[in-house]
């Protein structure tokens, strides 16, 4: 019951946001000939009804077996739009509030309104307000489009970071890490696989993946065995659990009142699985010990662990970091990276590097020398690229692949490249 007074208010909203917009065009093709107007006014409307229709015909078309995607296309557009009437609305309400308080003034202040001759010639603040309104609403949905063709433009992230107390025969040891992949988003195997040709032409020595290998069914990797399988370093390939990887957001028909489902459990199972075929090790709340001539370093990796409440808090760090105190140089690989701020900094300072992925940079921002903004920023303090607290670090990777938004802006899907001095 409250699922579908949620959907009607949605839709209400959604309408009156349509003819909140639409009455600002309306406003600035007053002078247009009518055929014009038809024409702008039916375009506007076709497009506001379908997406409405879509909405509310989604719940009965079977929306889960869709081609994911197809749904993630579905959801762009859809979100596209509300974002950009959004964006036009902002300056249509600041026109109206700037006419309000103009007419209050006339009404209590005694001032006659100004004569025909009296005003400024050119464009009206109106007539200025709505066409940026709708300048830039149009530009951000142009922008969603244009980063529609981006979901494959992978780009090599390389660094050097040094380490007073990694062992000498460490030094130079060159690490690939990926994230995120999320594999039952794609829809071109062959620009997937260019991307795995750019990760081997990098020669690490060793591959480390950081969670979310699908987006909720272990299935999503059926095509992609025989792309990813193609991963070797010489001292191997590591990886860990993402939250997507559990399949908790899929709603699998056996899930009982308490949540339990068997098929849940078997796809996770299965998952685990794909790991080892790939020749991956998963680590599940355990770590291994790297010997290079005689020298250790301790590779640790835990199962999702989030400090936000809305993602599930599967890891154990106290079990996977328990015998490995004397070692002298620690890598830790742990999905989320609110883990960082949470437990790892404060419980275990002697942690030198953590890897972690999740946030994908929201897929949408700009980075550009000087200027580094994404809305991941308002949700994470550590949401991509490189982050340090005395002596640890962090690495938050932007993703090897997408999700819900099939595109990327600004934030393009990363391949890093680390190595140790």
């Amino acid at each position: 019951m409250r699922s579908g007074v949620n959907s009607l208010v949605l839709i209400l909203l959604i309408i009156c946001l349509d003819i909140y917009v639409f009455m600002g065009i309306r406003a600035i093709m007053n002078g247009a000939a009518p055929r014009t107007r038809g024409i702008v006014y039916g375009i506007y409307w076709l497009i506001s009804i379908a997406c409405i229709l879509t909405i509310v015909l989604l719940p009965y078309l079977h929306w889960h077996d869709w081609k994911p995607i197809v749904r993630s296309y579905v959801m762009a557009v859809l979100i596209g739009l509300v974002m950009a009437k959004l964006l036009v609305t902002l300056f249509l309400l600041v026109d109206d509030i700037r006419r309000g308080v103009m007419w209050l003034i006339q009404k209590f202040g005694n001032r006659p309104a100004p004569t025909p001759s009296e005003l400024p010639a050119g464009i009206s603040r109106s007539q200025f307000l709505t066409k940026m309104g709708l300048l830039m609403g149009g530009s951000l949905f142009a922008t969603l489009t244009y980063g529609f063709s981006n979901k494959y433009n992978y780009r090599v992230h390389k660094m050097k970071l040094a380490f007073k107390n990694l062992p000498q025969a460490f030094k130079g040891l060159r690490i690939v890490q990926i994230s995120d992949v999320h594999s039952g988003s794609f829809n071109n195997k062959e620009a997937v696989l260019k991307g795995i040709e750019l990760i081997k032409a990098q020669q690490a020595d060793l591959i480390l993946f950081t969670g979310d290998l699908v987006n909720d069914r272990a299935t999503e990797m059926d095509d992609y065995m025989d792309v990813f399988n193609q991963l070797k370093a010489p001292m191997g390939v590591y990886s860990t659990l993402g939250n997507h990887d559990y399949g908790d957001y899929y709603p699998w028909p056996d899930r009982d009142e308490t949540g339990y489902s068997h098929q849940r459990a078997q796809n996770l199972d299965r998952l685990k699985q794909i790991h080892g075929e790939l020749g991956w090790r998963l680590l599940m709340n355990e770590h291994v010990v790297l010997e290079r001539d005689g020298q250790q370093i301790a590779l640790i990796g835990i199962e999702n662990w989030s400090a936000m409440s809305r993602f599930p808090k599967y890891g154990d760090l106290k079990k996977a970091y328990e015998g490995s105190s004397h070692i002298p140089f620690k890598i830790l690989l742990s999905h989320d990276p609110t883990h960082w701020d949470a437990q790892v900094r404060p419980e275990y300072p002697d942690i030198d590097l953590m890897l972690a992925g999740h946030t994908h940079g929201m897929q949408f921002g700009v980075e550009i020398p000087g200027v580094r903004w994404s809305p991941a920023q308002y949700f994470y303090k550590e949401w991509a690229g490189l982050y340090k607290e005395g002596a640890q670090r962090l690495y938050v990777n932007r993703g090897y692949g997408f999700l819900g938004y099939p595109g990327r802006v600004g934030i393009l899907p990363e391949i890093t490249v680390i190595e140790l001095a």
